[in-house]
C-alpha cells in the first residue's frame, strides 16, 4: 500500500514537473495526459490517498479530482479567485487614448420620444384624386378596399392616431375613418344615416334666386314686411342672408336671399345646394336674363324644384305671357304648359299675389314631405362666415337634421372650436337649434370657409385631431395644386416659344404680374370677390391674389403690400385708420375701397389695362397719292444715274420721314423701305401733315409711277380694353 502512494507520489510529481517546463513540446503534453489518466484509475473517488500532494496544490474534498488538475499554482489560484497570491491579471485594463483605435467609453443617453413616421403606402407616384365614402361603424375591411390600400398599413395608421385596432372586422367612429383616409391621401364624403332616429315633419327651406335688380330682396321685404332692400349698398343684394318668414297661416318658412350679380355665383351655388325649393324671380318687363339661365342650371344640378314669381307686373310695360313663353324655351316645364313648375304673378311694391306665392310655396313642400332627424348629433352647414370685432369668428348656418346643442364640440372645414353662443335671426341667444333653422354660431378658434359642413364631435381632442388633419390634407391639395399650375405655365411658354419661332418675326409681348390683397366684410364675399378677380386675368395680365382675408385694412396688409408690390382692395369695409392710410401713401401703396361690386370691377378692371404691357402692331399712319414725278441727274457717287422724286400729297393721316415707307400700286405692294428724303417748299421736315403736298424720294426705289399710293407705316402699342356687359360679367379684350 505504501509502495503504490510512493508510486503515485512519483508519477504526479514527473507530471507537474513537467509542466512547470515554460515551452511544453506536443509530445509531451501527451505524456503528462497519459500518467495523469493512469494515476486517476487508481484514485478514483480517494483524496486522502495522495500523500504529498498538497506540495503543489489543494483538492476539494466535495468535488471530483478528474475535474481540478492544474498546470501550476498560478492557475489554481486563478481558478479559485484567490487574490493573496498577489498574482498578475492577464486581462489588460482598458485604456482610453486618443488613438486610432481606442476604446470609448458608451455613454448612456437619456430616452427620446420617437417622432411619428408615416407607414410606406402601397402606390408609388401622385395621390390619388378620388374620393370615397365613409358612414359610421364601417369596418377596417370596408376601408382598406375603398382606400385601396393593405390592411396592416390601415391598422398602422389607426394605432397612430391613438386608436385600437384588434381586429380587422372591427367598427370605426366616422372621424377616425376620415383621419385615415387623410393620411393615405384621398378625399372623403361623410354619409348620414337616420335610421333609429325620431323623424318629424320640419319647415322647408327655401331660396330665392334671378337676376339682378329683378326684385328678390324687394319680394322678401313684402313677405316679411320689412325694408332691407333700402340697407344694400348700390340697391343691390351683396351678401347671401338667411332668415325665417311667419306666413298668415301660421306655418314659417326658412329663406336664403341670393345675389344677382354675375360675380356671386359660387353663393348662388351654396343657396341651391342647402335648399329645398328655389324661387325663380323673373322681372316681367326684363324677361329672361343670363343670371337667370344660371339660377335654372343650379337648380337643376342640386334637384331642386322650382317656382317661378314673375315680378315687377304692376309695370306698364309688363308682360308675363312673353316671359312664360322664353322660361319654356329653356326647357322650363311649366303647369299652363302640361309640366309640373308653379308660375305665379306677383308685385313685391304693390304686395298683390304674395298669397298665391304663399299657397305655391306651402304646396310644394307638402308635396316634398319634408322630414327630418331630430335626435342625435346635428349636421349643418355654414352659409356665411365673418368676423366681429368683439364676438370674434362667426358662422351663419342652417341645420339639416339633429340638433345642434350650446357648450359642444364642433370641426367646421379646417377649423374647430367649442360653441360659446348660439343666436337665432332676431339675434336671441338660443340653447338649441333644430333643423331647417337659421342659427348664428360663436365661439370658433378661426374663421371657416362659406360651405363647410359642421361637424359635432366627442371631445377637444378629437376636435383638434381632425382639425390638424384636414389642414394638411389641403396644405399637400394647395401645394400640388401649385405644382400642376406650374407645370402648366411651363407648357403653356413652351408652346408660345415654338409658336414664336414660326410666327412671322411678330414680338410676343410680355405677361405681367399684379399682385392682389383682397379683404371684405365675410367670407362668402371674400370668396365672391377672388372669383370675379381671376375673370379679369388676360394673356398680358395675370392677376395673382397673394392674401384674402375678412376685416378691414390693416397695417400688415399694407406691409405685405409694400413687400410685393400689391394693390389692396377692400369691399364693403370700413375706411383704415389714419395711420395705416399714412403707411400706404409713404409706401406708395394703392389702397381701393368700394362698396357695389360693380364699381370695384370696373376701377380693377382700369387698372389692369395701365399696368398691360400692350401689343405692338404696325399700323397705317397716313397715306398719300403719287401726283407727278420729278427725275434729277444723280452726283456724287450717283453721278450718271437719274433719282426719282414724287410729288405727293397727304389723303389720310400724316407721313413721317423716320417710318417705313410702303409702295402700292393697283392695292398690291411693290416696294417698302425707308424714306431717303421728305421736303415741303425746298425745306426738309420730319412730318407732313393731311391736305398737304410734299416731295418725297425712297431710298433704292426709282420704280414711281403717277397715281401709286404711298403709306406711312407706325409701330403702335395698342393696350388692353375693359369689357362690362348687361348681365354684369366683365373681361379684358387684348
Amino acid at each position: 500500500m505504501a509502495a503504490g502512494r510512493k508510486g503515485v507520489s512519483a508519477s504526479f510529481s514527473k507530471a507537474f514537473t513537467r509542466c512547470s517546463i515554460a515551452s511544453i513540446s506536443k509530445c509531451e503534453t501527451q505524456d503528462v495526459a497519459r500518467v495523469l489518466s493512469a494515476s486517476c484509475r487508481h484514485l478514483h473517488g480517494n483524496s486522502a490517498a495522495i500523500i504529498g500532494a498538497d506540495k503543489y496544490f489543494k483538492f476539494p474534498a466535495t468535488r471530483c479530482l478528474t475535474r481540478h488538475f492544474h498546470a501550476s499554482l498560478e492557475l489554481l489560484a486563478r481558478h479559485r479567485g484567490d487574490d493573496s497570491m498577489d498574482l498578475k491579471s492577464s486581462k489588460r485594463p482598458k485604456v482610453v487614448t486618443s488613438g486610432k483605435f481606442s476604446k470609448r467609453k458608451k455613454e448612456v443617453k437619456p430616452a427620446v420620444e420617437t417622432p411619428y413616421v408615416p407607414p410606406k403606402l402601397a402606390r408609388t407616384g401622385k395621390s390619388l384624386d378620388k374620393t370615397i365614402e365613409i358612414f359610421e361603424g364601417m369596418t377596417i375591411v370596408e376601408l382598406t378596399k375603398r382606400c385601396g390600400e393593405s390592411i396592416s398599413t390601415i391598422e398602422n395608421i389607426i394605432t397612430n392616431v391613438g386608436e385600437k385596432a384588434d381586429s380587422e372586422f372591427d367598427s370605426l367612429s366616422v372621424d377616425i375613418a376620415e383621419l385615415v383616409a387623410m393620411e393615405v391621401g384621398v378625399n372623403v364624403c361623410r354619409m348620414h344615416s337616420n335610421e333609429g332616429g325620431e323623424m318629424l315633419p320640419r319647415p322647408p327651406v327655401v331660396t330665392v334666386m334671378g337676376h339682378v335688380d329683378h326684385g328678390k330682396t324687394s319680394l322678401l321685404d313684402a313677405l316679411r314686411q320689412t325694408s332691407l332692400a333700402a340697407k344694400e349698398a348700390g340697391g343691390i343684394t351683396q351678401h347671401l342672408g338667411a332668415f325665417v318668414v311667419g306666413m298668415q297661416s301660421g306655418a314659417s318658412i326658412t329663406f336664403l336671399d341670393t345675389p344677382g350679380h354675375a360675380a356671386f355665383s359660387a353663393m348662388r351655388a351654396r343657396g341651391a345646394a342647402v335648399t329645398d325649393v328655389v324661387v325663380l324671380v323673373v322681372a316681367a318687363d326684363d324677361g329672361v336674363m343670363p343670371q337667370t339661365l344660371e339660377a335654372i342650371a343650379h337648380a337643376k344640378s342640386a334637384n331642386v324644384p322650382i317656382v317661378v314669381a314673375i315680378n315687377k307686373c304692376d309695370k306698364p310695360d309688363a308682360n308675363p305671357e312673353r316671359v312664360k313663353i322664353q322660361l319654356a324655351s329653356e326647357g322650363l316645364p311649366l303647369e299652363e304648359m302640361g309640366g309640373d313648375v308653379q308660375v305665379v304673378e306677383v308685385s313685391a311694391i304693390k304686395g298683390s299675389g304674395l298669397d298665391n306665392l304663399e299657397d305655391a310655396l306651402l304646396l310644394q313642400a307638402e308635396l316634398m314631405d319634408l322630414k327630418a332627424r331630430i335626435d342625435g348629433s346635428a349636421q349643418a352647414y355654414v352659409v356665411e362666415a365673418r368676423v366681429d370685432k368683439g364676438r370674434g369668428p362667426l358662422a351663419t348656418a342652417i341645420v339639416k337634421a339633429g340638433t345642434l346643442l350650446c357648450g359642444k364640440y364642433v370641426v367646421i372645414g379646417s377649423e374647430w372650436g367649442r360653441i360659446r353662443c348660439i343666436r337665432d335671426t332676431a339675434r336671441k341667444v338660443i340653447s338649441q337649434a333644430t333643423p331647417a333653422m337659421p342659427i348664428e354660431i360663436e365661439g370658433l378658434k378661426g374663421l371657416p370657409m362659406a360651405g363647410d359642413d359642421i361637424v359635432v364631435v366627442e371631445s377637444e381632442e378629437r376636435a383638434k385631431m381632425l382639425s390638424e388633419g384636414r389642414k394638411k390634407k389641403a396644405e399637400k391639395d394647395r401645394l400640388k395644386k401649385l405644382e400642376d399650375d406650374r407645370q402648366k405655365l411651363e407648357q403653356e411658354m413652351l408652346e408660345g416659344e415654338e409658336n414664336e419661332e414660326n410666327a412671322d418675326e411678330k414680338e410676343r409681348s410680355k405677361r405681367v404680374e399684379v399682385p392682389i390683397i383682397v379683404k371684405a366684410d365675410v367670407q362668402g364675399t371674400v370668396q365672391a370677390v377672388s372669383d370675379a378677380l381671376k375673370t379679369l386675368n388676360s394673356p398680358q395680365v395675370y392677376l395673382k391674389i397673394i392674401h384674402a382675408g375678412v376685416g378691414p385694412v390693416s397695417q400688415s396688409d399694407v406691409d405685405m403690400a409694400a413687400a410685393c408690390d400689391a394693390c389692396v382692395v377692400g369691399f364693403n369695409v370700413r375706411n383704415p385708420p389714419a395711420e395705416v392710410t399714412l403707411a400706404a401713401t409713404q409706401a406708395k401703396i394703392k389702397i381701393k375701397l368700394h362698396q357695389v361690386i360693380y364699381h370695384l370691377l370696373e376701377d380693377i378692371g382700369n387698372f389692369i389695362v395701365e399696368k398691360a404691357p400692350g401689343t405692338l402692331e404696325t399700323q397705317v399712319g397716313g397715306e398719300a397719292e403719287v401726283l407727278n414725278i420729278f427725275a434729277v441727274k444723280g452726283k456724287g457717287k450717283n453721278k450718271g444715274e437719274d433719282l426719282k422724286i414724287a410729288g405727293c400729297r397727304v389723303m389720310d393721316g400724316r407721313l413721317t420721314k423716320a417710318s417705313i415707307i410702303r409702295l402700292l400700286r393697283s392695292g398690291e405692294v411693290v416696294y417698302e423701305g425707308c424714306c431717303a428724303s421728305l421736303k415741303r417748299e425746298q425745306r426738309d421736315v420730319d412730318a407732313v401733315g393731311k391736305g398737304n403736298e410734299c416731295g418725297l424720294m425712297i431710298e433704292d426705289c426709282n420704280d414711281l409711277q403717277v397715281g401709286d399710293v404711298v403709306q406711312c407705316l407706325v409701330n403702335v402699342n395698342r393696350k388692353p380694353k375693359f369689357v362690362s356687359s348687361e348681365s354684369g360679367a366683365v373681361r379684358i379684350e387684348c
